[in-house]
């Protein structure tokens, strides 16, 4: 039977450091300013958003939800990021995804100030995670969370086989890119990966994150490997479920994060964290 990485209470846990990093920021007059900018009526989006928004609240963060209609062009979009790129006492940028497809997603991830891009996704921040140059440098959330639970359970990654499922820029390129910083051996594989469960055998570290409920079954994993699940599903029930099939996967992994409760709430908490964290920096640039 499977340790279960318990994502939520390693977030309470870590939560509670981030909260006295914002004090610390209090009594030098420094607000850590968080923006996440929402277009559209996408269901899912408001959900996290809201999410977000209250676990900000609770951090002490100054934090706006700018609400923006789904027609507004990628000008208007644009437009309002340089706002938002000018303004001091924001010190970080969400743009929630998907967006409308009149918005070109690159377009508007490039136009946040590499300074203040909370999630990582711009090309500069990229580009340092590749050739691993991180210091003072946001790196996508999820993945970042994901190495927090690693060295939180002391599961080892140096030589490790790891392989990724999914190859997305929010979870498999950079996860990626942080594991082959921390010397494991990385395989990513997607929808076009011939012989995928013969690659997922072989994985001592196997992380999925392709957005369809059960795709990974107990067949598909080696025996002792941990396995980390990124999924958000809905089954035929309308319950929430992962892409691992956590019931016959627990019996033959040696760890596990379940869903819910697992990745997803360290993802939020990296999120806080980083936000605090380029406020911190900004305060050092203008100190």
């Amino acid at each position: 039977m499977a340790t279960i990485i318990d994502g939520k209470a390693l977030a309470a846990k870590l939560d509670e450091a981030t909260r006295k990093r914002v004090k610390q920021l209090a009594e030098h007059g420094i607000i850590p300013g968080l923006v996440v900018v929402l277009v559209g009526d996408d269901l899912a989006s408001q959900i996290y958003v809201r999410n977000k928004e209250r676990r900000a609240k609770k951090m002490g963060l100054h934090s706006i939800v700018r609400k923006l209609p789904a027609t507004i062009t990628e000008a208007e979009l644009i437009q309002v990021i340089q706002e938002y790129n000018e303004d001091t006492s924001i010190h970080a940028i969400l743009v929630q995804l998907p967006l409308p497809a009149q918005i070109n997603e690159f377009h508007v991830t490039t136009a946040i100030d590499p300074k203040k891009d909370v999630d990582g996704f711009h090309p500069v921040n990229l580009g340092k995670l590749l050739v691993n140059k991180t210091d003072r440098t946001p790196i996508a959330c999820t993945p970042q969370g994901i190495m927090t639970m690693f060295k939180a359970y002391h599961i080892p990654l140096d030589g490790k086989r790891v392989v990724v499922i999914g190859r997305s820029t929010i979870v498999g390129k950079p996860m990626a890119a942080l594991l082959i910083n921390a010397n494991a051996t990385v395989t990513i594989t997607h929808s076009h990966t011939h012989h995928l469960a013969q690659l997922t055998r072989e994985a001592d570290i196997l992380i999925v994150a392709v957005g369809i409920a059960h795709f990974v079954h107990a067949t598909d994993v080696k025996p002792g490997a941990v396995v980390i699940d990124v999924g958000m599903d809905r089954d035929e029930k309308g319950k929430l479920v992962g892409d691992v099939d956590f019931t016959t996967v627990q019996d033959r992994a040696s760890y596990i994060t379940p869903v819910p409760k697992g990745v997803g709430p360290m993802t939020i908490t990296t999120l806080m964290a980083q936000t605090v964290a380029l406020a911190e920096w900004s305060g050092e640039e203008n100190g």
